[in-house]
């Protein structure tokens, strides 16, 4: 399903689709195509394309091409998949109760977990917040233990 979806291994090209996505959300799903876990999430975000089609796009970053490691290293991305969100060429962050707001790291559960995300964070990015509470209860939140480097 992942084919569906552009897939992006250079940085000009995640500039261009960062800058020029207006008055959506962009959705940028870091990481392999051979992952397993981000193979599930790439089926979500296929099937949920057409859906959110009006106020979101979707693309996928390859964290293993070169060319790409300036964002890997920006964003942080050590775990995969992780998926970064941009509203108007502003990264958007969400509190979902983790110590990373930056990103949402993991896959969803489900189709209809990822609207609601996607959701929240256009209709927060059209109140002019850079920041939203994560609508997802507590269950569906991927949890993951956060090792932080050189503190």
């Amino acid at each position: 399903m992942s084919f569906l979806l552009n897939t992006l291994s250079k940085k000009r090209k995640v500039d261009s689709i960062i800058r020029d996505t207006l008055d959506k959300v962009l959705v940028l799903r870091f990481g392999r195509p051979s992952d397993p876990a981000c193979l599930q999430l790439d089926n979500i975000l296929a099937k949920s394309a057409r859906e959110v089609l009006k106020f979101a796009t979707i693309a996928l970053v390859d964290i293993d091409s070169d060319d790409i490691q300036v964002y890997v290293k920006y964003f942080d991305i050590t775990l995969v998949p992780s998926t970064v969100f941009f509203f108007n060429a502003h990264h958007m962050k969400m509190d979902s109760g983790t110590a990373d707001h930056t990103k949402w790291i993991g896959t969803f559960n489900e189709k209809q977990d990822f609207i609601d995300v996607v959701e929240a964070i256009y209709r927060g990015a059209m109140k002019g917040k850079q920041i939203v509470n994560c609508p997802l209860p507590p269950e569906k939140i991927p949890k993951f233990q956060l090792f932080f480097k050189d503190l």
